[in-house]
């Protein structure tokens, strides 16, 4: 049992105060994840099937897990779908959660939301949200925020007590652990560093770019890729889309160079055109450099494959 167990804890049913971010819906890392004592996490936003992600984990791991859903549509029928198939720990994040709340503890379970505000946070807690997670604008992937992990941890949790706060963007090992859990934050959330877990079914080429990566090659964009998802900051390692799009001024979608484009496609066949948030999973073929690989300031800190519960152990191991 880890030295540090917080009430976030005892309320996800977990031993270690660690959060795996949704990146990708792999019931096996979730799995692993939870199996760690920590909270494996599912993105059920673009699932083919919401209730099979959710069985799946289920019969892969007896321990909690959650599932994450962007609000940037109407999310009911996937919320219907998750909590039918037994998911009973609910991420939301971007929108507003309020008129998901109730569904949710109608259910019997927990809800959590992600923001990047003190005042997000309130207003997130005055519709019911259970547990807020505080996202400095370090993370990887989509987020945003504009405030720093550091100055909005505090805020956040002196905003909300004694509403459960998570820490998420830029944590990459032990040391970030110990340093929001002193902010005030009952775990932490990441994301980065499990993207090297060997569960993670993401490209060999994507995989061996986040190890050779320094802090400053996680670059924070505010529309590029948004084929599909427009007006969503987020970060990611420079590469040669990014450096065209910067080199031509950063023109809106329609005026970019090779806009259409289909530079490579996933191992189902499914065509993934320029400027489309989709990484590189295991499978996918193509211009592997110029797709959207999603990382932290933390990157740094990820540099080599483990196992997700060896990630598990390291980052828990200075409480």
């Amino acid at each position: 049992m880890n030295a540090v167990t917080t009430p976030v804890c005892e309320l996800l049913g977990i031993e270690q105060p660690i959060v795996l971010a949704p990146m990708v819906s792999v019931p096996r890392l979730a799995a692993a994840v939870s199996d760690a004592g920590a909270l494996g996490m599912l993105t059920l936003t673009w699932s083919g099937d919401v209730g099979a992600a959710v069985r799946e984990t289920a019969e892969l791991t007896p321990r909690p897990f959650g599932g994450n859903l962007v609000l940037t549509e109407d999310r009911h029928r996937r919320l219907d779908q998750a909590l039918e198939a037994g998911l009973r720990i609910v991420s939301f994040f971007m929108g507003d959660p309020g008129g998901y709340v109730e569904q949710v503890h109608d259910a019997g379970g927990v809800v959590l939301h992600t923001v990047g505000t003190a005042e997000e946070a309130r207003r997130a807690v005055a519709s019911g949200v259970d547990v807020i997670v505080a996202q400095g604008w370090e993370a990887g992937g989509h987020g945003w925020g504009t405030i720093a992990t550091l100055p909005l941890v505090p805020a956040v949790v002196d905003a909300v007590a004694p509403v459960p706060v998570i820490a998420a963007g830029g944590i990459g090992d032990g040391r970030g652990v110990a340093a929001v859990l002193a902010l005030g934050a009952q775990a932490a959330w990441l994301g980065t560093r499990f993207l090297l877990a060997q569960e993670m079914p993401i490209h060999e080429d994507y995989r061996s770019r986040l190890i050779a990566a320094a802090e400053t090659d996680a670059q924070r964009y505010a529309n590029l890729y948004s084929v599909g998802w427009p007006d969503s900051p987020h970060r990611a390692l420079r590469n040669s889309t990014a450096d065209g799009w910067q080199a031509a001024g950063c023109p809106p979608l329609a005026q970019r160079p090779g806009q259409g484009d289909v530079i490579a496609h996933f191992a189902s066949g499914e065509a993934i055109v320029r400027y489309e948030p989709a990484p590189p999973m295991t499978g996918t073929t193509g211009d592997i450099e110029a797709l959207s690989m999603w990382a932290g300031q933390s990157v740094a800190l990820a540099g080599k494959s483990q196992p997700a519960a060896d990630i598990v152990a390291e980052l828990t191991s200075r409480l």
